[in-house]
């Protein structure tokens, strides 16, 4: 290391000793991690409360201690202990998926709830300013300011640090499979570093894809001790009995290693697993997945306020996209589509225009040279594709008159991709599944590649977006969206 470089404060301890920097324990980023989003969600807090203490407390500053500077102090100590008892600071969910979010608004509605209450038991009159603007902000401020921390991470991640070390445990294939999702996904934090197997030995001469095999299922808890791997990940195999799984997780208590176990149901995650004790034994309840009731309802409304707002929002932009589709090549600024919705009912899908007029008339032509995956047809420069399309397309602007559509009902702002009816009758009873819920004007694929996924990724993609949908899903896909449109991955 040079003179004057700096190190990565996320460093891994790997890095910083091969950097010539101290040698840190393995778990030393994930406190620090843990001390910055703390860090960021105290100031964020603060910032918050002050400045509406401040700004209000400024006009009665005669009584400012009493009215306003209790009530700041309160409010911000009520928020950070509901953040620290809803476990919102807990290192196994930061920088994981929708959880972390979904216990931080968890959290700051508990403390909403709480602030009201104490508000009807003191009679105080200026709660509300403190119920109804204070906690949504400190929303406004947590929320974005932890986003931009993941962000920070996964790119981290993404260069080989801020890794848990995981020691895989199960059959060749299954684990096999393992180390490909966890290559495939680097920002979930997990490197397998290790293998052990049934008898010990892999495929590839005591290693399998690149990771050395380093004994038997038997002597996982040895390994886990011996070299400090922070993950066992157990993938299905003859050997793991329950007695057996039981009697490793007693191996590895006292150890810093989490065990996970991959159920037979991979696909089903989220909101719909539950974990009860019935009769003294632990089973694992899997719910129905939800297409109707309250939060469906919620969703319905979240659509067509989201779409009403947003047609108002980008009205100027949709206004000039069309009149340069209409400048570039004759024919309409909108196209319309028949496209098939939910429970197989057809529907009209309204999108800008980015083909030349009969560009589906000359379909035929072109199937020979077709790069869709499955049943889809695309072309990556398809000679049919206008100038100003291709602009359009690359960063989906095309899309937005499918804003109608959710408004109208018939779409959703969050779904599963809305198929052709050619395509849809080609359907297996598997695939089927995704017209159980509306489509949407994005989703799960639209996040992930789109063009450039593979048939039965989107397949894979649409079907866990149906099995485990919820609320925090939806806000989570439609925060990534913005990223995706703006780079344009697998639009063509």
């Amino acid at each position: 290391m040079q003179q004057g470089e700096l190190v990565s404060p996320f460093a891994s301890a790997h890095d910083q000793l091969e950097s010539g920097a101290i040698a840190r324990p393995a778990t030393d980023w994930e406190q620090r991690y843990r001390a910055a989003v703390i860090t960021s969600d105290t100031m964020a807090t603060a910032f918050v409360v002050m400045a509406i203490g401040g700004f209000f407390g400024a006009r009665d500053a005669a009584n400012w201690h009493e009215k306003w500077g209790i009530l700041a102090f309160g409010t911000e100590l009520l928020v950070l202990s509901a953040l620290a008892v809803g476990r919102a600071w807990a290192p196994a969910v930061l920088g994981q998926g929708a959880e972390e979010f979904r216990r931080l608004g968890r959290s700051l509605f508990t403390a909403t709830v709480v602030l009201a209450l104490g508000g009807i038991a003191l009679t105080s009159n200026n709660i509300k300013l403190w119920i109804f603007v204070a906690v949504p902000m400190i929303a406004l401020v947590t929320i974005p300011a932890r986003y931009m921390l993941r962000l920070w991470l996964h790119k981290q991640r993404k260069e080989g640090r801020c890794l848990r070390p995981v020691l895989a445990a199960g059959s060749p294939a299954t684990v096999r499979d393992f180390i490909t999702r966890t290559r495939k996904f680097p920002h979930l934090g997990w490197r397998v570093d290790a293998v052990c197997t049934t008898d010990g030995r892999g495929l590839d001469s005591g290693e399998l894809d690149g990771v050395p095999v380093v004994g038997p299922l038997a002597d996982v808890a040895n390994h886990v001790r011996r070299d400090g791997y922070r993950v066992v990940a157990v993938t299905p195999d003859p050997h793991w009995s329950p007695d057996r799984l039981q009697r490793l997780a007693w191996n590895l208590e006292g150890s810093d290693a989490e065990m996970v176990v991959a159920p037979v149901l991979m696909e089903v995650a989220g909101p719909r697993l539950h974990v009860d004790a019935v009769l003294g034994i632990p089973l694992l309840r899997v719910s129905m997945p939800t297409f109707t009731g309250g939060r469906r309802a919620v969703k319905g409304v979240v659509d067509r306020v989201g779409a009403a707002v947003l047609l108002l929002l980008l009205a100027p932009l949709m206004v000039v996209v069309g009149l340069l589709v209409l400048a570039d090549s004759r024919g309409g600024a909108l196209y319309s589509q028949r496209r098939v919705g939910k429970d197989g009912r057809e529907f009209t899908i309204l999108k800008f225009r980015t083909m030349v007029t009969g560009a589906h008339g000359a379909r035929a032509e072109l199937a020979a040279h077709n790069e869709g995956a499955g049943l889809l047809f695309k072309l990556r420069r398809d000679p049919r594709v206008t100038r100003v399309g291709a602009v359009l397309r690359r960063y989906s602007l095309d899309e937005l008159p499918q804003l109608f559509n959710v408004l109208t009902g018939s779409m959703s702002l969050v779904g599963p991709r809305p198929p052709l009816p050619e395509e849809s009758a080609a359907y297996g009873p598997d695939v089927r599944r995704r017209l159980l819920v509306k489509p949407g004007l994005t989703g799960l694929w639209q996040i992930s590649g789109r063009s450039d996924l593979s048939w039965e990724e989107a397949v894979r993609l649409d079907l866990r977006y149906v099995e485990d949908w919820s609320l925090a899903l939806d806000t989570v896909i439609l925060w990534k969206t913005l990223r995706a449109v703006l780079y344009g991955q697998g639009a063509y």
